[in-house]
């Protein structure tokens, strides 16, 4: 794959129906990075299918493990697509070639929309916990899969403004343009199984998919980390 700091598995180039679910997921990318094995790496998941991917990262390597919460911004007719994303520190990222045609006003309203649903899930997931220093520290940035990467590019914008030491991106499947453009913001990129084509969905790298529950997310990260949940 073009790109020196990007990571992948060749045997899973190109094949769908390659992991188990996301927890098989995680422990393949675990093995890809296992260079940061008890090195005080933070792994930062984003909700809701990164946690699970990220919390087995965390378990096999000794790290620790929190959430970067971010949200797509959709469109105001789908409950899937979206044109942008909001992330935990107010961070706002807009691809303009997909609000052709919206006016300001209904831009705005899905802006504020996304905003309050990262307002909701960092109550239920962060409580009053503060976010870990990150400043001159390697941060290791988990999600289920890139398609758009929308998501993936608000949380590194916001995290990128702490000043860490490094920024790894690490993902089970992406589509090769995104992770080719995310490779050029993260210090590396270790995407497992990088598909191409004009038909994407990070579904079919999966032989088992669903939607994670939040309430269900909490409850891994506080089974995590016990002595705050």
């Amino acid at each position: 794959m073009k790109g020196s700091n990007i990571h992948e598995i060749p045997e899973l180039h190109g094949r769908t129906g390659v992991f188990a679910d996301r927890r098989d997921a995680g422990r393949v990318l675990a093995g890809m990075l296992d260079a940061y094995e008890g090195s005080g790496a933070l792994v930062l998941a984003i909700p809701s299918g990164g946690v699970p991917v990220g919390l087995e990262i965390a378990r096999t390597l000794h790290l620790e493990l929190d959430v970067a919460v971010v949200s797509k911004i959709l469109f105001p007719w789908t409950t899937e697509a979206g044109f942008g994303a909001v992330a935990f520190d107010g961070t706002v990222w807009i691809d303009p070639e997909r609000t052709v045609g919206m006016t300001e006003a209904m831009i705005e309203q899905q802006v504020q929309e996304a905003r309050a649903k990262v307002t909701r899930r960092m109550r239920l997931l962060r409580g009053q916990r503060p976010l870990p220093q990150l400043h001159g520290r390697t941060v290791i940035l988990v999600d289920d899969g890139l398609a758009s990467g929308s998501t993936m590019r608000v949380a590194l914008m916001a995290v990128k403004r702490l000043q860490p030491g490094a920024v790894i991106v690490a993902v089970p499947t992406g589509h090769a343009r995104t992770v080719v453009a995310l490779a050029r913001e993260a210090d590396a990129l270790y995407c497992a199984n990088i598909r191409s084509g004009p038909q994407f969905a990070v579904a079919e790298a999966y032989r088992m998919w669903y939607d994670e529950d939040e309430g269900e997310v909490a409850r891994m990260l506080a089974a995590f980390r016990p002595d705050e949940g």
